[in-house]
């Protein structure tokens, strides 16, 4: 399929694929949004309790290695729509479990099923849009994930107050039908990247052994930072103005909505500034992450002194996170986008930031029950202060190997 060159119909995909991924959201963080409440409504600890997001942020990451493979060779449209169906039957059954084991079980497999989302809506915007379209539509795309979280914690708190925490999940699953539906009916479909061959050989000249390199590695370091302080704090920032201010868990749980704000506004900054200041997105990725480390000092110093502040300087924190998780995820991979390993390289990248999640979702848990929130924070703010340094240390090579 050629490139989409009307403004009409590059709006049109970016506004289908946002709410895709938003709807892809809802049906996932809805678990994390809510668990303060189930919390306070089972007889299940915390620690029990986070055991399924972190088994469902193990197998998210798995998921995106195989989702991006599959990416770059089968349907990316169809892939989306297997990911939706399984995730619609997953947020259907939560509800029914009867003890952390099985939402163990259940959350893993909607992890492996929302991982068929991100690496093929990569893939069929570098197959569908210029280099500058897919530079905007990507930001615009990723707002899906931010009006998701912020439609999660305005909404869940309301149905909780009428129903309870089960009917949160059949909310979710109830939207995603709605939006497998739309998207099977509008989505656009696109053929695979064909392979080049060697003319002596006969094999393909493709190989994902070369993107294995060092600097690739180096790269990775600070999208697992990054995962560990975007969703650790996303899921736990509810709980910790609970248990520091003593809050009641709605209350708590509506001020998530604060989070997803700034991270739009930091989505439409990162953008400017990789486009117009920072073409190098190390570069770009390191001043975010330095903001991030500001945040999160001012964050360790007020704790406990004023409860708006602290959500202020959460949210400032997760929205730095944001932009980082923006330049590294999104820019990056269509560099290989001539190799036709464009999926294959955004699923590998995306991998790394559940690597984080997983790590972090459970550790702070055990971390803030442990050796209380104080402490918490301080490990916060080193995970920021060691993702700035690699940041630009790994920046002078992107520039001299990717760049010239």
């Amino acid at each position: 399929m050629n490139k989409l060159t009307e403004r009409k119909e590059v709006n049109k995909l970016a506004l289908l694929f946002a709410f895709t991924y938003m709807i892809s959201y809802i049906t996932r963080i809805n678990y994390g949004a809510i668990i303060s409440e189930m919390e306070s409504a089972t007889s299940f600890s915390r620690s029990m309790l986070s055991m399924a997001l972190t088994g469902s942020f193990i197998t998210y990451g798995v998921g995106q290695i195989i989702s991006g493979i599959c990416g770059d060779k089968f349907s990316p449209k169809k892939l989306v729509s297997c990911g939706l169906v399984a995730t619609i039957m997953m947020n259907l059954i939560i509800p029914i479990c009867q003890n952390p084991y099985q939402m163990l079980a259940v959350w893993c497999v909607n992890g492996f099923a929302q991982s068929f989302m991100w690496p093929p809506l990569v893939k069929l915007m570098t197959a569908l849009l210029s280099e500058d379209d897919y530079k905007i539509t990507t930001t615009k795309v990723s707002w899906g994930s931010s009006f998701g979280t912020i439609a999660v914690y305005l909404i869940s708190p309301l149905i909780i107050s009428v129903f309870s925490w089960r009917a949160v999940f059949v909310f979710s699953a109830v939207i995603g039908i709605i939006m497998l539906f739309i998207w099977n009916r509008c989505s656009y479909e696109t053929e695979p990247v064909p392979q080049k061959t060697n003319v002596h050989t006969g094999k393909s000249e493709k190989s994902t052994s070369s993107l294995f390199t060092p600097l690739l590695f180096g790269i990775m370091i600070p999208i697992i930072l990054q995962g560990m302080l975007r969703d650790g704090i996303t899921t736990w920032m509810p709980t910790y103005i609970s248990d520091t201010y003593n809050l009641k868990n709605v209350i708590s749980i509506l001020t998530g909505v604060i989070l997803p704000l700034f991270s739009i506004v930091c989505f439409q900054t990162a953008t400017k500034l990789y486009m117009k200041k920072f073409t190098n997105p190390l570069t770009c990725a390191g001043v975010f992450f330095a903001a991030g480390t500001i945040s999160a000092l001012a964050l360790l110093l007020f704790t406990g002194k004023n409860a708006a502040m602290s959500v202020i300087f959460s949210a400032m924190l997760t929205g730095c996170m944001h932009g980082v998780n923006l330049i590294l995820i999104c820019m990056i991979p269509p560099y290989f986008n001539k190799r036709g390993n464009v999926s294959t390289v955004s699923g590998i990248l995306n991998s790394c930031t559940y690597i984080g999640s997983a790590v972090s979702t459970y550790g702070i848990a055990v971390l803030s029950e442990k050796a209380g929130w104080n402490y918490t924070l301080m490990v916060w703010l080193l995970i920021a202060v060691a993702g700035t340094a690699v940041c630009f240390i790994c920046a002078k090579p992107w520039r001299s190997k990717m760049m010239d």
